[in-house]
């Protein structure tokens, strides 16, 4: 009840899984891990001469740190920053600490964090936990909202209905092609999403460019060292040059992929709500749910409303990401950090408008009598259709006579048939237009 982010509060049953990627936690695990795996990849080095290769043993011990890291843990590095008033160098404290109890490390323990800056470990950590959230959490439920709509399409396959264009009557359409339309959009971001080149990682020093590593070890290719030991981690790639900083393009380029996917959901969650304010589709009713607390009858279309307002706010953070974390002044400059400790607020968001859009999704169904009621009553919408007909035979000014009888007015099928009656076509021609 005193959480300050709605996310940790009130939704936090709905956005659990996002936890072991975007909490503090996680990000202290993954920097840990990091370190440990560079202090493994570093031992492999034979110019490094003062670092033994790390037997089996010890490289299990090291990893068994990672794989036992609990919230206790998370605290007692929380600890140590509040006298560093630094978080990686907390980390790196508490890691010397722990490595120095396992057999044989303890006089090599300055080798971890060596010649680091600690952003070749922080865009490292978050690129990892950026990269298995999209992986097991955020595509696959992007994914599940494609099959739901392709669900609701075949549902409604072969329904005609009233289309309106600037929000009047125009030509009728099927239920099931106005849904693909959303299928077919968000499949092609989904795709690009799947395609993308995901994180890039940065590692190279203080100013990227392993002055500190050269010093030490002038003889090691770094830059090959560098390239192999992100690829290690799971990266498709490392950057060749930068500053201190990842410059953040890889989270720009997600952070405008997903923008378009939240994009497009919201114009779906509106529209929806304007067939169910139509009464093309019915909610289904749930014993004990409240509407309204003073409309007894009310069966709002809450869920389509929450997921619109909840992809505001993520895409509010996304277009933040993608516009201010590539841009750092000079070789560096630190606000892109408390930018990037919101990346699990946006996605949590995201995650939280899917998880009310697909619920929302589950409870409509179509009402076909809507739809025939509604065609019936605009009648001129088959002007359309009549005159590009008339076109057909060379008949002139067809346009301008459909004009004439249905703009604006209110015509009737008769009215129609009428007309259809008078034009000199062919017989079969205008029992094709009355059907």
């Amino acid at each position: 009840m005193q959480s300050l982010s709605p996310l940790d509060g009130r939704y936090r049953s709905q956005t659990e899984a996002l936890r072991p990627y975007f909490s503090e936690a996680a990000l202290f695990r993954a920097r840990l891990y990091v370190e440990v795996e560079y202090l493994i990849a570093l031992s492999d080095l034979p110019e490094v001469r003062a670092l033994p290769k790390l037997s089996i043993k010890q490289r299990k011990a090291l990893r068994l740190i990672i794989e036992k890291f609990t919230e206790k843990n998370a605290e007692e590095i929380r600890a140590i920053e509040k006298k560093t008033r630094h978080d990686v160098k907390a980390m790196e404290y508490f890691l010397k600490e722990k490595a120095g109890k396992i057999p044989g490390l303890k006089k090599h323990l300055e080798f971890i964090h060596f010649a680091l800056t600690s952003e070749d470990v922080n865009n490292l950590a978050y690129g990892v936990l950026i990269q298995g959230a999209l992986k097991e959490i955020i595509r696959p439920a992007i994914k599940e909202v494609i099959k739901d709509l392709l669900k609701l399409a075949r549902q409604c396959k072969g329904k005609r209905m009233l289309s309106f264009t600037h929000g009047q009557p125009a030509t009728p359409t099927t239920v099931e092609k106005e849904i693909l339309v959303f299928v077919e959009r968000l499949t092609y971001q989904y795709d690009l999403l799947i395609a993308s080149q995901g994180m890039k990682g940065k590692f190279g020093g203080a100013v990227g460019n392993y002055s500190a590593h050269r010093a030490a070890y002038p003889e090691v290719a770094w830059e090959v060292f560098g390239r192999k030991f992100v690829k290690s981690l799971g990266f498709k790639s490392s950057l060749q040059y930068t500053t201190q900083i990842n410059p953040h393009d890889d989270i720009a380029e997600i952070s405008h992929l997903v923008f378009r996917i939240d994009t497009i959901l919201i114009n779906l969650c509106r529209d929806l709500w304007m067939y169910i304010s139509r009464g093309v589709f019915k909610q289904k009713t749930v014993a004990g749910e409240v509407g309204s607390s003073t409309m007894p009858h009310k069966v709002n279309p809450i869920d389509f409303e929450n997921a619109e307002g909840n992809l505001g706010l993520a895409n509010a953070l996304f277009d933040h990401f993608a516009t201010k974390l590539p841009i750092s002044r000079l070789q560096r400059d630190l606000s892109d950090s408390t930018v990037q400790r919101n990346i699990g607020v946006a996605f949590g968001y995201h995650l939280l408008a899917i998880s009310s859009l697909r619920k929302g999704l589950g409870k409509i169904s179509l009402d076909p009598a809507v739809l025939k009621s509604e065609l019936a009553a605009h009648p001129e919408v088959r002007a359309e259709a009549i005159q590009t007909v008339l076109r057909k035979h060379g008949i002139a000014g067809a346009y301008e006579k459909l004009k004439a009888l249905t703009r604006g007015a209110k015509v009737t099928d008769c009215d129609l048939d009428t007309f259809i009656d008078s034009l000199p076509i062919p017989a079969g021609e205008k029992k094709q237009l009355k059907s």
